[in-house]
């Protein structure tokens, strides 16, 4: 799969919901920090859930990376697209119906997406004012 073709959606609740479990116990597994989930199901085209984590380093963040995108393509068949592996301080997974961003936690609280994707409906991410 190359970085221009698109990770198809599901139009599977059931199989989108699945999806956002497996995300979300797989980062529990590889110790993620601070692990938030964005529903945006309604609010955006984009996705029905986006989830944001931290790994300590850069070696975690790419760990858990690599790991994740391996237990979807194991469990569902299809290849997530992965960006910003080789440097690991903020890695994008588009697995199609569940977007995932993890990062080193300085750069997590320089983007603060939280704060952008939550629609107002999160508090600033600690540190932030």
């Amino acid at each position: 799969m190359s970085a221009t073709d698109p990770v198809h959606r599901t139009a599977d609740a059931d199989q989108a919901a699945a999806l956002h479990q497996l995300v979300l116990q797989s980062l529990d597994d590889d110790q993620a920090v601070d692990t938030i989930s964005i529903p945006l199901a309604g609010k955006s085209s984009i996705a029905d859930h986006m989830v944001i984590a931290s790994g300590r380093s850069t070696r975690q963040v790419a760990s858990m990376a690599s790991k994740l995108a391996e237990k979807i393509k194991g469990e569902t068949g299809r290849s997530a697209r992965i960006e910003g592996l080789p440097s690991a301080d903020w890695v994008l997974i588009d697995a199609g119906d569940v977007i995932v961003h993890l990062f080193r936690p300085e750069v997590r609280s320089f983007y603060n997406l939280e704060r952008m994707w939550s629609f107002g409906d999160a508090p600033p991410a600690a540190g932030m004012a």
